[in-house]
């Protein structure tokens, strides 16, 4: 059993899932967080401000980016807490609208990169016939050097921004999941069964049970 929220339900009760809604999960900005406190374990890190700067297209927007959002999204708080114990300026509500403007634009910058890096992973479900191991253990015990050469990072590098809840490895294992449930009925349609015997299925970081229809009634 694998907890899925109300996404997953839906797709279980579709007739035809396509591919193209399953590649959409690792769109999703749920798979990665970008709120001020996980913004403050990044820069507090050395490492991760070294990882996420090897990230492809991270350096476009600019040295402090971070720091950036974080000063102005305290900006805009403070602003917001003095509206409400009395009148702003005209000059203090122009300068809260454009603040607010502008810390959301960095932010969703940076939540674009992360998706971006993260779009890439789904490439291991394709590369491995290891249907019991974590995609996790595939990409840092079976092929770290192929992690490199398609995202970019070393496995150490993406290790501390999960260790750092950059990414939300609840969202990667449904979509694990997904990838899973829908290759396997793909090939059922087609006579075929993928792994016989199979009794467990990696999901991102972790195992389940495979669950066996039960046989027909008579």
């Amino acid at each position: 059993m694998t907890q899925i929220d109300a996404g997953g339900i839906l797709d279980i009760a579709m007739a035809g899932t396509s591919a193209t809604l399953l590649a959409r999960k690792w769109e999703s900005a749920l798979l990665v967080n970008v709120d001020n406190g996980t913004l403050r374990r990044i820069m507090d890190s050395p490492e991760a401000m070294a990882a996420v700067a090897r990230i492809e297209g991270w350096r476009a927007l600019g040295d402090n980016v971070i720091e950036t959002i974080i000063n102005k999204s305290e900006q805009v708080k403070a602003l917001k807490t003095k509206a409400k114990d009395g009148e702003l300026s005209a000059r203090e509500k122009k300068e809260l609208s454009d603040e607010e403007k502008d810390y959301k634009s960095k932010r969703k910058l940076v939540q674009e990169k992360l998706i971006k890096f993260a779009t890439r992973i789904p490439a291991f479900m394709y590369l491995t016939d290891f249907r019991e191991n974590t995609l996790q253990d595939v990409i840092t015990k079976l092929e770290p050097k192929l992690f490199l050469t398609v995202t970019g990072l070393t496995v150490q590098d993406f290790h501390l921004l999960v260790q750092l809840k950059v990414f939300n490895t609840e969202q990667m294992n449904q979509a694990v999941f997904a990838f899973r449930r829908y290759e396997d009925a793909s090939l059922r349609y087609t006579g075929l069964k993928s792994h016989p015997g199979l009794s467990h299925i990696g999901l991102y970081d972790t195992v389940v049970a495979q669950v066996s229809a039960p046989a027909n009634a008579t």
